[in-house]
């Protein structure tokens, strides 16, 4: 049986690793904690998670197409369509082919789907804000810093980079 090698500058160690303490395991917890706080606040405009972050990614410019919208919510454009098919259907967006490129189908807001759109902010903040209770503001600036750095650092061992410190 051959070990497993051992990190040379690691804050982790395999012999002492559990994985209830581990960072990526509370992140994901709290992911799935927030996650249902919000679902509870949507379903009074009748959006799932998956809707509301579409209509809100249109609302601030994020995008205007199936493609842009998957890629910054990280899921395939299969899906993404058939997302865009149910928001359709409850009338809170439209499609409009682009004069440029027929191929191209752009996506917009309806006026319902503007009226919806401010609606969701107020429950997104609540939830953030009930997660943060007993935070101050600028512990809840070094949270973010830390999650930035170490989502950085990620991102340069993905691109074999050397991660700053």
């Amino acid at each position: 049986m051959t070990d497993a090698p051992v990190p040379r500058c690691g804050l982790y160690h395999p012999d002492t690793y559990q994985a209830s303490e581990s960072v990526g395991y509370l992140i994901k917890v709290l992911y799935h904690s927030l996650q249902r706080n919000i679902d509870q606040r949507m379903q009074e405009h009748e959006l799932t998670a998956m809707q509301w972050g579409p209509l809100l990614l249109l609302a601030k410019g994020k995008g205007d197409t199936a493609a842009e919208l998957a890629r910054d919510m990280g899921t395939d454009t299969g899906a993404m369509t058939r997302m865009l098919d149910r928001l359709q259907a409850k009338g809170l967006i439209q499609r409009r082919r682009s004069e440029e490129d027929r191929r191209v189908v752009h996506l917009e807001l309806t006026p319902a789907g503007h009226e919806v759109v401010s609606r969701i902010p107020p429950g997104l903040c609540s939830a953030m804000n009930e997660h943060l209770s007993g935070f101050t503001a600028e512990e809840l600036e070094q949270l973010k810093s830390l999650l930035r750095r170490m989502i950085a650092s990620g991102l340069a061992v993905a691109h074999n980079e050397q991660p700053k410190a």
